[in-house]
């Protein structure tokens, strides 16, 4: 635990009475600097008035302070972090106030470039920041270029607005709403070199994969290209499964996980509210705010799962819940195919090619299936998908067959997938997509079907099912099981047949 007393017995207090030595004991040390100048920011009621710290907020300091180095030390992309921490935590207090500060004050960092999830949220958070400007004896008094907007010649302000702030110093910070456009965002010549990124999803009500699917082309495509140098805070609570906090989230836990966490370097900086030591003795992040007897007593529940450890598989669901999902990687595995469920187009709005390993046990009255791989792509309907069926193939060399659905696009796909080392079959489903996935869940239910390990698209797709604007992996896992679990396996043709 955090000794505070300890900490700051060892200043020089002469140092700590003077404004030169204010700044030089607070230039390295952001949490320093938010005990000498922001304390009102660090207690409240939640603490009971007390100043304490988290090991969360430690880490933030500690993770801060690579800001320090000029960004051209960096290589593009390399600091780019997701905060995923409990609701309550101060993530928006430290990484929206206190870090800013203190990069502001110490010309760690020139532009400063922050959005929320609406544009109020936005310029509230930047009032809080000027209202520190405006009023805090203690920081006007040792960082006067700070606190005093720049003016040009004519005596205006250069921009002192609800959405942007210009010093004296040259430092900027600009806020605005996620959509707001902001290509090209600059001032001069000066481009950002800190973005901050504040609970930019909004809840799960509010929040669709249509939307999700913008969101992310506004980060990937507006934000990070206007400085790819610049380091990167994305801070937030995981909204709903396969939103983009939790699609990095996946990373960390070792999940799969799409492709765009690691092309855009994105590293999750994950905190339980539940630490467990090596001796598995757990103890609470911040006890001082949460107690591990309030802990205890609400752990149960889906909220505190949800909202307290980030867990995108507490929400309540029509179909599958967190508990439908057992994990298996020991089953003695007799048979496996790949099922496909096939898009025609890769337009914004089409489905999804889906893709599924499905592994059985031998047949008898306790066959069971696994499913060991399962992805969704947006890619055409031709030699891509072909490559793409190969390489799965290689991965999982005792695959015996492929298994597609042809509602859509018919036997052409056995054209496409053309000269393969296994056969394919096909099956055109005629039950409808509710009656295909109740027939999965309770095969699920009854401890027929388990996974080999966490299949991140897969699950999330499951637990919004039917409510998600996609199913596609529901259904090419349905339609493997169905190979292995009923009387009737789909007819098989040869591709090469086919082909011919």
């Amino acid at each position: 635990m955090f000794d505070l007393d300890a900490y700051l017995s060892g200043l020089d207090e002469r140092l700590l009475a003077d404004a030169e030595g204010r700044r030089i004991l607070t230039r390295l040390d952001p949490m320093l600097f938010a005990l000498v100048y922001l304390p009102h920011h660090l207690a409240g009621p939640e603490t009971r008035g007390e100043l304490t710290f988290s090991e969360a907020h430690l880490d933030w300091c500690d993770l801060a302070k690579r800001y320090i180095r000029p960004i051209a030390s960096y290589l593009p992309g390399e600091l780019r972090d997701a905060i995923i921490a409990p609701r309550g935590s101060g993530k928006s207090t430290w990484w929206f106030l206190l870090i800013p500060m203190w990069l502001a004050a110490h010309g760690h960092r020139r532009f400063i470039a922050a959005f929320a999830n609406s544009d109020k949220q936005a310029t509230d958070h930047l009032g809080t920041f000027k209202r520190e400007l405006e009023n805090n004896e203690l920081l006007r008094f040792d960082f006067p270029d700070l606190v005093t907007p720049a003016r040009r010649p004519s005596g205006t302000t250069v921009s002192d607005s609800q959405h942007m702030y210009v010093a004296a110093s040259g430092f900027v910070f600009n806020a605005a709403g996620i959509d707001t456009q902001v290509l090209g965002l600059k001032i001069g010549n000066t481009r950002p070199d800190h973005l901050i990124l504040d609970d930019v999803e909004g809840t799960e009500g509010n929040y669709s994969p249509v939307q999700k699917a913008s969101r992310l082309a506004t980060i990937t495509g507006g934000l990070f290209p206007m400085n790819n140098l610049a380091s990167v805070t994305i801070a937030g609570t995981v909204a709903m499964p396969g939103a983009i906090i939790d699609d990095i989230a996946a990373k960390q836990r070792g999940e799969q996980h799409p492709e765009y966490v690691d092309d855009e370097q994105l590293t999750a900086r994950y905190y339980d509210i539940i630490q467990t030591d090596a001796e598995g003795v757990e103890r609470s992040l911040w006890p001082e705010r949460w107690p591990m007897a309030w802990i205890n007593s609400m752990r149960h529940t889906r909220s505190f799962q949800s909202q307290m450890r980030n867990d995108p598989m507490a929400a309540d669901t029509a179909f599958w819940s967190k508990e439908d999902f057992v994990y298996r990687a020991d089953l003695p595995v007799a048979r496996q195919l790949l099922s496909i469920d096939p898009a025609v187009t890769t337009k914004a709005k089409s489905d999804y090619t889906a893709l599924a390993v499905i592994g059985a046990t031998a047949p008898g009255p306790d066959r069971a299936c696994v499913v060991r791989y399962a992805r969704q792509v947006k890619i055409p309907p031709g030699e891509r998908l072909r490559l793409l069926v190969l390489e799965i193939l290689t991965e999982f060399p005792d695959i015996g067959g492929v298994v597609v659905e042809t509602n859509q696009g018919g036997d052409t796909w056995l054209a496409i997938l053309h000269d393969l080392p296994v056969n394919v079959a096909t099956v055109h489903q005629t039950r409808p997509k509710e009656v295909r996935a109740g027939s999965l869940l309770a095969k699920y239910q009854r401890g027929m079907v388990f996974h080999e390990r966490r299949l991140h698209q897969l699950e999330a797709q499951m637990l919004k099912f039917p409510l998600d604007a996609h199913d596609d992996l529901v259904d090419a896992v349905g339609t493997g099981v169905d190979v292995f679990l009923k009387d009737v396996p789909p007819q098989q043709v040869s591709a090469r047949e086919a082909a011919a």
